[in-house]
């Protein structure tokens, strides 16, 4: 079973940044795709970036337009969420997820593909 943990949210400013993490246990990360996804309030959630397995595929969501990048360091089984430029817009609770299928190299950006969640990290950007 994999367990995984956000940290890293709080408030920011508009313009600043903030690093979330996701520790991956139970489990390897390096065998699964993992990804960042997000919820504001009274809206669904949405798909923020993903990564493969090794890491050297990549995808973001339009909106995050050049803002996010998204490393991870297989060794300490953690996947990161580095967001730069902030918005208000960008407020929401974050939650990293891993793949559904074990070992796969498929880049999933659908919500139902991702097997495991975290309980997500409130990231709060003021005006």
């Amino acid at each position: 079973q994999v367990q995984l943990a956000e940290s890293g949210g709080g408030l920011v400013q508009a313009g600043g940044a903030l690093t979330l993490s996701c520790a991956v246990s139970g489990r390897t990360a390096s065998a699964y795709v993992m990804g960042w996804f997000r919820q504001a309030p009274g809206k669904e959630r949405e798909i923020v970036a993903a990564t493969s397995r090794s890491g050297s595929n990549t995808y973001y969501a339009d909106f995050v337009e050049g803002r996010f990048t998204i490393p991870r360091d297989n060794a300490k089984n953690t996947v990161y969420l580095q967001m730069y430029s902030l918005k208000p817009e960008d407020t929401a609770v974050y939650y990293c997820a891993a793949g559904r299928r074990l070992l796969s190299e498929v880049l999933e950006i659908a919500a139902t593909q991702y097997a495991y969640w975290g309980p997500g990290t409130q990231v709060t950007v003021s005006s």
